[in-house]
């Protein structure tokens, strides 16, 4: 129930706004503004009306004052005709919702509480709302730091064990072994790999979207960038007998490794998703002062809803029941790192084709 202060020198003024008031709300009476101050100071108030002229304190400087106790209090001021100044005073300097002039209808002046106190209930629930939205933006700041300190964390308790791995499997190759411990060195090796590549991937992702990823672009030959990326890349080119089919691009202005890494990810996903003995088309072109880049594999036909879940993270293409291989996060990882680098992925699907492309 909502608590209505009534301040007025006059006890019929006080008894009348009682009256009418008692059954609706909770009616506290101060017949000074002294005795006003007194209520606030130890009640919660959520309107105050308050008579413009009365002895010792006039009802703006009730309401001076009461605003310094309860801000979020509600203030209506009962006056004369002859207050004009008064009034004015009041409503510019913020302390009064709207004021009432004597004698007043109760009907007009019931509508005008309940307006007064709905008023009231929105600043509220504006306020709580705008609380809880301060706390949430403190809570994903504070996400915001941990996942810069779970970067830093990843990178160094993650990377510095798989060096060690690493480090020791090497000296066991250096050593007469079995075929079967050869074996089992082989396959280690083989999830020590994927393990790096799973590191790396969330590293660059985590320093993509945390603002920490260093950019360098020079000028220099994007065909030797290609190049390379097809040489990693060869051995699963060969096992599918896919034909890569290139034209040269020459020089761009890009950062080297961010760019491989990219070139990579789009192209290891055209070769895993490309049918057997069909071909890879990485073309080229001038668009706006920059160059673009696309690669073009067949494929089966996407919609644009399934396109754009691929460029968000731990996407899986396989069927979820089954084992899948990768986390789904290539795509997402090239997107970020062309993000930084101020470029974007585009994804495109027609006639049979899947089509990736960028600009540098």
């Amino acid at each position: 129930m909502h608590t209505i202060l009534v301040v007025d020198d006059e006890k019929d003024i006080l008894d009348s706004i009682e009256r009418q008031f008692r059954k609706s709300y909770k009616i506290l009476k101060a017949s000074s503004g002294y005795d006003a101050l007194k209520v606030l100071q130890t009640e919660p108030i959520h309107l105050i009306l308050s008579d413009q002229r009365m002895p010792e304190m006039t009802g703006v400087q009730v309401f001076e004052r009461a605003q310094k106790i309860q801000p979020d209090a509600i203030r209506i001021l009962l006056t004369g005709y002859t207050d004009v100044e008064s009034i004015i005073a009041a409503i510019n300097s913020g302390h009064i919702y709207r004021y009432i002039t004597k004698p007043w209808d109760p009907g007009d002046l019931e509508i005008v509480v309940r307006k007064a106190l709905e008023t009231y209930d929105l600043r509220a629930e504006l306020k709580a709302k705008n609380t809880r939205l301060e706390k949430a933006l403190s809570e994903l700041q504070t996400l915001d730091q941990a996942k810069s300190q779970f970067m830093i964390l990843i990178g160094h308790e993650l990377k510095t064990p798989l060096t060690t791995i690493s480090s020791f499997l090497d000296l066991l190759k250096e050593e007469k072994l079995s075929q079967e411990s050869t074996k089992y060195i082989s396959r280690i090796e083989q999830g020590v790999v994927r393990l790096k590549e799973i590191v790396f991937d969330v590293l660059d992702l985590l320093s993509a979207e945390t603002g920490q990823l260093k950019i360098n672009k020079v000028s220099q030959n994007l065909d030797d960038s290609v190049s390379r990326v097809i040489q990693t890349l060869s051995s699963q080119i060969e096992k599918k007998n896919i034909k890569v089919n290139r034209e040269p691009v020459g020089n761009a202005v890009f950062d080297g490794p961010l760019v491989e890494k990219v070139l990579k990810k789009l192209l290891h996903n055209a070769v895993k998703f490309a049918p057997a003995g069909s071909g890879i088309w990485i073309e080229s072109g001038h668009f706006n002062g920059k160059v673009r880049v696309q690669i073009r594999n067949s494929g089966p036909s996407m919609d644009p809803e399934k396109i754009a879940s691929l460029k968000k993270p731990f996407t899986l293409d396989e069927n979820i029941m089954n084992h899948s291989q990768g986390l789904g996060m290539g795509l997402s990882v090239s997107q970020s790192l062309l993000k930084h680098h101020g470029s974007d992925l585009v994804l495109d699907s027609k006639n049979s084709q899947i089509i990736a492309s960028f600009d540098l």
